[in-house]
């Protein structure tokens, strides 16, 4: 089987007609639902604001969000028996593409429809979907979500949060026992959330029985009364002003003694009985908890997603601004030439661009598993756990992505981009944080290693780092890559290649997918080697000395999965223009990864100096080969027109400009 070469162009083709198709691919399944957003975005002008106060940039998010409700897609996370459509990757979809317009409506929407309403959804029975669903879907029922606390945010099993049941009372009593025990960050928690889902520890004894914590559980808890005044015990504050997202009212709540029915405990995994005993249908604490939170995974997926979309967003506006905007005269004298047609501007933007297509088709494949696994009652554990691992690396990458699309974009459009009024500062301040909420990146990406290292055993549920660490030295068997790929097409592909990689086609994707599959091999063998020694040595120190390896584990297994990811969304695609505009970005995407890591290859003599030297001109190559695409490549994302009005894209700002500070 053989490849295009680098330097060859996709076959010619109208470029809307290629932008058409494009974006047929990389809208995917939910295609319609995309495209209702987009006409939302571009009817209400969804964009970000600069100059409102918070108060002003509040309350037109809330607005958004009623004009939201009547087009249906709020209900599509829930199920049809209590007011719902029951379509869980329509629900992401829409959240998602909401990152082409405004990231405060986004996270506003998600925070309502996904985190409270699916903690709801997900953790509750029968008696919480009937007396909530429909207020939280028509915002009738306005909730946060009150997890992170000011001492634990990644670590939800150690919340300080208390819910003590009082079995004389038949409440619950919800206290925040230590200053770090406050919950903080809450969006909606400052303002306009008249209800929260409250992560504490349950702490309950049945009769004869001493009370004791039965770990992590959500209640509901009413915080504010109808004019939004604080109830009693419950102590709110506003977080203010933040490095963005303004219309996002996150807060902070304390919680002092407050008493709340024993129904409120939202009981599909553990219930307490009007006497105090305590029941659960799973019986490990560690797997009831991770149960309880793999079910809230829909929050992780649609930040990556949203993120993505506002990456793109990003590098839309970039790429535009550089097919305009001239710098320096040609050579030949023949006035000054485009941004976009020097080799360096390429480089800093196309190949963004490519791992751009690349994730958004990784994104899609896990939406995609999402809505399979939450629309049956009862999802096989091992797919739940092995979709929990995918999105954590979808989750890093994709926001780690947006993140550094939108800085680069950004700084790629000098002056104009430092101007609110091109919108890229206000979405460099928005991106920020989401390389941190809904899972910090780093502890995200360490968690994908520790999943390949242990093959999603659940013996390590619930284990401290050192405990992970000693599991791991007691592993008899050697870590490895299965060697039969997941994916037909994949194991097709690396059957077609040579296995010797130095002499292979470095385009054929059989040889790409090799060369990351070999360093994600090599990676976990050593790093399974170096955690033996805690057989022998401390074994906290031994994982404080290995985690950056587990970062690299982590990094290599997620550049591995979305090219497998990629290679298979082509294999779909059967117009010939498409296909190629495709393998080119496919080709970029790999080329790229390999010479920003071109060290490891090389020390590690994966690749020879020749062929790094041919990596370093093959993506000045497909950069050149991608240029004269580089408008129909960013069409194809689809971004509404308002969120391309800017001054610096206007007809009348298409002309060179001064260069100078």
């Amino acid at each position: 089987m053989s490849e295009q070469t680098t330097t060859s162009a996709p076959s010619s083709t109208d470029p809307r007609a290629l932008a058409e198709s494009l974006r047929t691919v990389l809208d995917g399944r939910w295609a319609a639902t995309r495209d209702t957003v987009r006409a939302q975005i571009q009817a209400q002008g969804l964009t970000p604001q600069a100059g409102l106060t918070l108060a002003e940039y509040r309350e037109r998010v809330l607005g958004q969000m009623r004009a939201m409700v009547p087009l249906g897609y709020p209900a599509a996370g829930f199920g049809a028996d209590h007011g719902g459509t029951g379509d869980t990757g329509a629900a992401v979809t829409s959240i998602e593409t909401l990152g082409y317009g405004d990231l405060s409506l986004m996270v506003k929407a998600g925070v309502q429809w996904g985190l409270f309403g699916g903690a709801v959804e997900n953790l509750g029975t029968a008696r919480h979907h009937e007396r909530y669903v429909p207020g939280i879907i028509d915002l009738g029922v306005l909730g946060c979500f009150a997890m992170t606390e000011t001492g634990h945010g990644s670590n939800v099993q150690h919340l300080e949060t208390t819910a003590t049941y009082l079995p004389e009372h038949g409440e619950f009593e919800i206290h925040s026992p230590t200053t770090s025990s406050r919950k903080d960050y809450i969006g909606g928690a400052g303002q306009h959330a008249r209800y929260a889902a409250v992560f504490a520890q349950l702490i309950t004894g049945g009769p004869g029985e001493d009370r004791v914590s039965r770990g992590v559980h959500c209640f509901v808890v009413p915080i504010r009364d109808a004019e939004g005044r604080d109830l009693p015990g419950v102590a709110t504050s506003d977080c203010g002003y933040k490095g963005g997202l303004p219309g996002v009212d996150n807060g902070r709540i304390v919680f002092d003694h407050v008493r709340i029915p024993r129904e409120n405990l939202l009981n599909r995994y553990g219930d307490v009985a009007a006497d105090g005993t305590y029941s659960s249908p799973i019986e490990s604490d560690g797997r009831r908890f991770f149960t309880m939170l793999g079910t809230l995974i829909r929050g992780r997926v649609t930040v990556g997603a949203a993120a993505g979309a506002t990456g793109r967003l990003a590098l839309t506006l970039a790429v535009e601004y550089a097919l305009v905007r001239r710098q320096f005269e040609a050579p030949e004298g023949h006035g000054e030439l485009l941004l976009l047609d020097y080799r360096t501007h390429q480089r800093r933007l196309l190949p963004l661009v490519a791992r751009a297509y690349a994730f958004a088709l990784a994104q899609n494949e896990v939406t995609a598993e999402l809505s399979e696994v939450q629309s049956g009652p009862d999802a096989d554990p091992v797919r739940v756990r092995e979709l929990e691992g995918k999105a954590a690396a979808i989750k890093a990458g994709h926001t780690r992505l947006a993140s550094d699309a939108v800085s680069e974009a950004r700084e790629a459009c000098g002056g104009a981009g430092y101007l609110a009024e091109n919108r890229l500062p206000l979405l460099r301040g928005d991106i920020d944080v989401f390389t941190t909420f809904e899972g910090d990146n780093l502890i995200l990406t360490q968690l994908v290693a520790k999943e390949q290292l242990t093959a999603y055993a659940e013996d390590v549920q619930g284990l401290t780092a050192v405990g992970w660490v000693r599991f791991v030295a007691a592993m008899a068997r050697d870590v490895a890559l299965e060697r039969t790929a997941a994916r037909q097409v994949v194991q097709t592909l690396l059957d077609d290649s040579d296995e010797d990689t130095e002499q292979s086609d470095l385009t054929h994707p059989g040889t790409q997918l090799r060369l990351l599959r070999n360093r994600e091999n090599h990676l976990l063998r050593t790093a399974a080697a170096r955690m033996r020694r805690a057989r022998d040595e401390d074994a906290l120190e031994v994982f404080t000395d290995t985690q950056d390896h587990l970062i690299k584990v982590g990094e290599a297994h997620i550049e591995r999965i979305v090219l497998e990811s990629f290679v298979d969304a082509i294999t779909d695609v059967h117009d010939r223009p498409t296909r190629d505009a495709l393998k080119l970005m496919r080709n970029l995407y790999v080329y790229s990864l390999l010479e920003r890591d071109l060290g490891w290859y090389l020390m590690h003599r994966h690749i020879s100096v020749e062929r790094a030297k041919a990596v370093r001109r093959g993506v000045n190559e497909l950069c050149g080969t991608a240029r004269p695409l580089a408008k129909t490549l960013v069409d194809a994302f689809g971004v509404p027109a308002v969120a391309l009005d800017v001054p610096m894209l206007r007809p009348e700002n298409s002309v060179a400009a001064p260069g100078g500070e």
